[in-house]
């Protein structure tokens, strides 16, 4: 290992890492010559999963390659492919990735699960927080989620386009501590090596500032639609967020094994660590109305716990589910900000009774907690 693979090594580490999102992408995944699931590589990188989720790691895969398998069963080639061409490969191809990941997995006996976002699930606050929630549930399972954009309904106007800003954005969703982008190159250059053979990779960037952002350009494979440029937007969402990102080159066997063992990769170093980011973004929102709490709730708020109908006394304001709303003790003394999961008239109905007692009250189910402690800037 050389002495800034090292350094690279004690200042991230994936062994320590508590929750992971590994990007993947397509030319990874997709033989372009054949159109076929690169099967070793797969069951490789299954190992990598299954090794991180031996030491306690969170995983969740971020996965390319529905299009790509689709357009190979179809026989599209790897022309430019029409909106309702891309969507219909989606479709089949979605099927097959999902299945290849539960068998590579299943030997390990990991169970996985498939997520489909797209742009607006991120932008719209109340589905962010029921991705949220629902990625949270599974990895408290010690299922292995696996995340993609839902191309089968996604156009232009909602889509990421790339599973680079995909993974970022669900790192931040789900706290994680380190994202990797596992790709087609090993880093982040000076300027492009394969036509200036003076560039050097930057083994870490603490900070991305306009002159990192120059350098990015926008080449990428044929099957993947993701340049540097891409990447680098990304690593400003992750670290931002209290996220170290890796861009490292994927091809190789076990790469999770041999990023650890020191391979070629550059890490955007993280800005803070992702809780507190998390609450700071919480505390900074518009408030849109007050809950006021009882003085058990507000003693139970303090020692860390979720908000729960019981301790509510009093709702004010208007205001939907997935709102920041202030959270008030009895005597007005503001707590804090969180984001409701219930909508202004639902927390009036449901305020003073027990979890228990929600689905009689609203006539539907709905969760224990009217605002998690992890939506919560006290």
């Amino acid at each position: 290992m050389t002495s800034a693979a090292a350094s690279r090594t004690a200042a991230v580490s994936l062994v320590a890492a508590r929750r992971l999102v590994v990007k993947i992408g397509s030319a990874l995944l997709v033989d372009r010559a054949t159109g076929a699931l690169r099967r070793d590589w797969l069951l490789a990188l299954a190992q990598d999963v299954a090794l991180a989720k031996s030491r306690g790691t969170d995983v969740v895969l971020v996965s390319s390659g529905s299009i790509a398998l689709g357009r190979g069963v179809l026989g599209l080639g790897y022309d430019a492919l029409a909106l309702e061409q891309a969507q219909a490969a989606a479709a089949v191809g979605q099927i097959r990735l999902a299945r290849a990941y539960e068998e590579a997995l299943e030997p390990y006996g990991l169970i996985t699960a498939q997520i489909l976002v797209t742009l607006e699930d991120t932008m719209d606050r109340r589905r962010y927080l029921n991705t949220r929630a629902t990625l949270e549930q599974l990895l408290a399972l010690g299922v292995v989620p696996i995340v993609n954009e839902n191309d089968t309904v996604a156009t232009d106007e909602i889509r990421f386009g790339d599973n680079d800003r995909l993974a970022a954005q669900i790192a931040v969703t789900v706290g994680a501590d380190q994202c990797v982008l596992l790709s087609d190159v090993d880093g982040l250059y000076t300027a492009d090596p394969r036509s200036d053979p003076g560039a050097h990779r930057f083994d870490t960037i603490d900070h991305i500032t306009p002159e990192i952002e120059a350098m990015a350009g926008d080449a990428g494979s044929g099957l993947s639609k993701g340049g540097m440029k891409t990447k680098v937007m990304a690593a400003r969402t992750a670290t931002a967020g209290g996220c170290a990102m890796a861009i490292t080159d994927g091809f190789a066997l076990c790469p999770l094994t041999a990023l650890e063992n020191g391979a070629n990769a550059t890490w955007f170093m993280p800005q803070d660590d992702p809780q507190a980011a998390r609450k700071r973004w919480i505390g900074a929102m518009k408030s849109r109305g007050v809950i006021t709490v009882d003085s058990g709730a507000a003693q139970a708020l303090a020692t860390g716990k979720s908000l729960l109908p019981a301790g509510v006394a009093a709702v004010s304001g208007s205001f939907g589910r997935g709102d920041p709303v202030t959270l008030s003790a009895p005597g007005g003394k503001t707590l804090g900000q969180g984001l409701t999961r219930y909508t202004a008239d639902e927390a009036r109905a449901i305020m003073g009774h027990h979890s228990r007692d929600i689905e009689s009250v609203l006539g539907y189910p709905g969760r224990a907690a009217l605002i998690h402690r992890d939506d919560m800037a006290l």
